[in-house]
């Protein structure tokens, strides 16, 4: 059939097919041509390399060699995504990274790079400048915008490897100068106190998502991040995983009264000192509350049927799971890298109902109260703290 609605003669002679796939050729190069025109007028940027996926289906974008190469080149990956301390180099790393349909494997390569760009190089090894501001243009980069299926569980590994970082985003700091800070800006003052956290490695690097420049649109939200990945049942495994392995690696890191062992509070200016479990029970909220917004968003994107079958997503959840996580029995001196908290030995299987966020924070918190006798009064403080921002999170409309 021509495009006229001509029935084309079945007899042509092979001369006359060559003239009519060149005008085929022709009608085809002056729409594209139109469309391209259309494009550059209104300054909308599309995928270089598209390949048709069939079945009616969005063209898919396959992902450059390149591209590929830098999943198994972690130092090439980093320079790749690092955005540099004013951003400047921001766009690069997100047009490397944001594919809205990647072709058949895309996705996870894509999350292969991701990770070999911003976990440390090896266990017990702490995150350098560059990967830490790697980690923050990725979560910018995503920003609004949708994760492809099959990248979320490597972005769920990259945001569990910077759960301290990830975390304190909730402190609403109005003094994040560059998306990341190096050890010594990281590093504890006199007093044994840091903005970026309890307990840090020395030598470590650290991500401040918290960071924004005036006039600019960039922003890396890893709260709005894990809210896109919890759709996810592997995703969603790791995040929760990764708090409650926290969750046990603090406890047994503070005193058995509830407080930082490495703060040493100067009097005030009445002469009584500073409280020394101000910031525990501030990080403890934060936990806390990453823990129900996860039940939160489970119960919500159930609701609303972006999770179709609630039942076969928690046995998916549970099957990625990893196990429990107790607190050792005595007070922890080590001050591990943050990338090794997620990856800590559990302490056996998962009791009870994993999707009851409170009950599984309650069993390691009254574990570790009853272990190190911790004080009555202390105790109930941090279960009723715990209780209260949990339940805050999982019912507050977001």
């Amino acid at each position: 059939m021509r495009d006229g609605g001509e029935v084309e003669d079945s007899t042509s002679t092979d001369d006359e097919r060559p003239v009519r796939s060149l005008a085929r050729l022709r009608k085809h190069w002056l729409l594209t041509s139109a469309v391209a025109l259309a494009l550059l007028t209104t300054a909308t940027a599309v995928p270089i390399v598209l390949a048709d996926s069939g079945g009616g289906e969005p063209p898919c974008e396959e992902i450059p060699a390149s591209t590929r190469a830098l999943a198994k080149d972690p130092a090439a990956a980093t320079r790749a995504l690092d955005p540099g301390d004013e951003l400047t180099l921001f766009g690069a790393a997100r047009d490397l990274l944001v594919h809205e349909n990647p072709c058949g494997d895309g996705a996870e390569v894509l999350g292969q790079v991701v990770e070999a760009a911003t976990r440390a190089s090896a266990h017990g090894k702490p995150h350098t400048l560059a990967q830490a501001r790697s980690a923050y243009a990725v979560v910018a980069a995503f920003d609004d915008r949708d994760v492809p299926a099959g990248m979320a569980p490597a972005l769920a590994r990259m945001l569990a490897e910077y759960i301290v970082d990830a975390n304190r985003y909730l402190s609403n700091d109005d003094e994040a100068y560059t998306p990341a800070v190096d050890a010594t800006t990281a590093a504890p003052d006199d007093t044994g106190w840091t903005t970026y956290g309890r307990f840090l490695a020395p030598g470590e690097a650290h991500t401040d998502f918290e960071h924004s420049q005036p006039y600019s649109s960039v922003r890396a939200n890893p709260e709005a991040l894990l809210a896109e990945l919890a759709k996810d049942p592997e995703a969603f495994a790791i995040l929760y995983d990764a708090q409650r392995a926290y969750l046990a690696y603090y406890l047994e890191r503070i005193t058995r009264t509830g407080t930082d062992p490495d703060y040493h509070p100067e009097p005030d200016k009445d002469g009584a000192p500073e409280s020394a479990d101000t910031w525990v029970d501030i990080d403890l909220a934060h936990l806390a509350d990453r823990v129900g917004t996860l039940m939160n968003l489970r119960a919500r994107y159930a609701r609303e049927g972006e999770i179709p079958d609630l039942t076969a997503f928690d046995k998916a959840v549970r099957q990625h799971t990893r196990g429990a996580y107790r607190a050792a029995t005595e007070q922890q001196s080590s001050r591990p890298p943050v990338g090794d908290i997620a990856e800590r030995e559990v302490s056996g299987p998962v009791r009870g109902d994993l999707t009851d966020g409170r009950h599984q924070l309650f069993t390691t918190l009254d574990a570790w109260t009853e272990a190190r006798k911790v004080p009555r009064e202390r105790a109930a403080e941090l279960r009723q703290l715990i209780d209260d921002q949990y339940v805050r999170a999982l019912w507050m409309s977001r």
